[in-house]
């Protein structure tokens, strides 16, 4: 039986967050999630896509000649031949990231691809839904994400950090705040996100080990633009 996946689009530009950021990379974003974080800006992966054999995904991605790859979402893992796309794209050669959120076993993907972990504060809407199980299963090769969106979410995520002793177990961790956009659009829970410039000074006084981010490429282009 051919081998599919629902792909929503596959284009390459430069890496927007995590360690890799600044790099060029090929994105493939699958299509479905079965979240719905408040502050989401990806919505229209949520159904719209085609299906496509690995051998045409693989096609799309050699055009570009660029080695490094990240799937992503939607919410990569809900298709069961997600997987078997990893291990097939580390077998050719590429450099594979993985974006997925904190809800999904982990435990059984290819230990060559390089995974960041979205783990959903409670401002998202989505915190119930973290399978902490993950945690274990995370290398020096993984990072971890949290977005932040409140104070509330800053301490929540502090908690983990410390309680869990993260930074002995992953390459990086990376705090980020809700982007602008979002925050804009309404209430986050009661919330209206957070600036940046708080949240790094948060980081600060607690001296966490930790890595902020910014979303580069909602800098460079507008940040709602796709395919960026």
């Amino acid at each position: 039986m051919t081998k599919t996946l629902t792909v929503n689009e596959i284009y390459s530009s430069i890496q927007g967050e995590s360690t890799w950021a600044g790099l060029p990379c090929i994105f493939i974003r699958l299509t479905f999630c079965d979240l719905r974080c408040n502050y989401c800006d990806t919505e229209y992966a949520f159904h719209e896509g085609k299906k496509m054999t690995f051998k045409e995904i693989s096609q799309q991605v050699k055009k570009y000649s660029i080695p490094l790859v990240e799937v992503t979402g939607g919410e990569p893992l809900l298709q069961p031949q997600t997987p078997q796309l990893l291990t097939s794209l580390c077998d050719t050669g590429y450099n594979v990231l993985l974006e997925t959120s904190g809800t999904h076993d982990i435990s059984k993907l290819d230990p060559r691809v390089h995974r960041i972990m979205d783990l959903k504060c409670p401002s998202s809407g989505e915190s119930q839904k973290n399978l902490f199980s993950n945690l274990r299963y995370l290398n020096q090769n993984d990072e971890i994400k949290f977005v932040i969106g409140s104070r509330e979410d800053y301490e929540w995520a502090r908690e983990i950090v410390q309680s869990k002793e993260l930074a002995t177990h992953v390459k990086a961790i990376l705090f980020s705040a809700v982007f602008p956009i979002a925050s804009q659009l309404g209430h986050i829970q009661g919330h209206r996100g957070i600036e940046a410039k708080t949240l790094v000074e948060w980081i600060l006084a607690d001296h966490l080990p930790v890595r902020f981010q910014l979303q580069m490429h909602k800098f460079i282009w507008p940040p709602q633009q796709r395919s960026v």
